[in-house]
């Protein structure tokens, strides 16, 4: 249970990570650094003055080599600084290209895989079915909208002419003979029957 819960997640940190911390960090100093030798020099431009002032001209002159010397470093401080950041932004864009690697790999894995499923001549297979369906699609829709010949229209007008000539069966005619009623009017069943008897004769 104890390694259970005391197991120490994996960390998610890389050594690119790490080196480009460590290189913020010393540029971080170098600018404190570099602005703590700018106090300075304003400093020790105040005390020359006053050397001056109080006629001590050669150490005014003393400190004022000192000085020279502060600044000179402080022109090395601004290069050092300079190439750290150059070196951060160079790791920093040189992970957004693994990344950018790393997709790029991905998507070809996931081509190949769909290559493999799908051959070429399986496509060419589907793009000829397609074809052939479009086609007879298209010759279906010409029939449809009246693009027949002459024959066709003979073979059309035989044809509606042989249904037309065809027997039709009548009902048959009962055998049994119709009730006599009143000289008045007929039931409504017999003038029905009767009258479908004289429409079929």
């Amino acid at each position: 249970m104890g390694n259970l819960f005391g197991r120490k997640k994996q960390s998610r940190v890389t050594e690119q990570d790490k080196a480009i911390l460590q290189l913020k960090q010393q540029r971080d100093k170098l600018r404190q650094y570099q602005k703590r030798i700018t106090q300075q020099l304003e400093r020790e431009r105040e005390v020359a003055r006053q050397l001056l002032r109080d006629g001590k001209k050669e150490r005014a002159k003393l400190l004022l080599r000192k000085k020279r010397y502060r600044e000179q470093l402080l022109d090395k401080t601004e290069n050092q600084i300079t190439s750290l950041e150059t070196m951060v932004q160079s790791i920093e864009f040189t992970q957004i290209e693994m990344k950018v690697m790393e997709g790029l790999q991905l998507g070809n894995e996931c081509l190949s895989k769909m290559h493999q499923v799908m051959s070429i001549e399986e496509v060419e297979r589907i793009l000829d079915e397609t074809q052939e369906a479009v086609e007879y699609q298209r010759q279906i829709d010409e029939l449809l909208a009246g693009s027949f010949t002459q024959e066709d229209e003979d073979a059309i007008l035989e044809e509606l002419n042989a249904i037309t000539q065809e027997h039709v069966e009548l009902p048959e005619v009962p055998s049994e003979p119709l009730p006599v009623e009143s000289p008045g009017k007929a039931p409504v069943k017999a003038r029905t029957r009767q009258a479908a008897l004289v429409a079929a004769s």
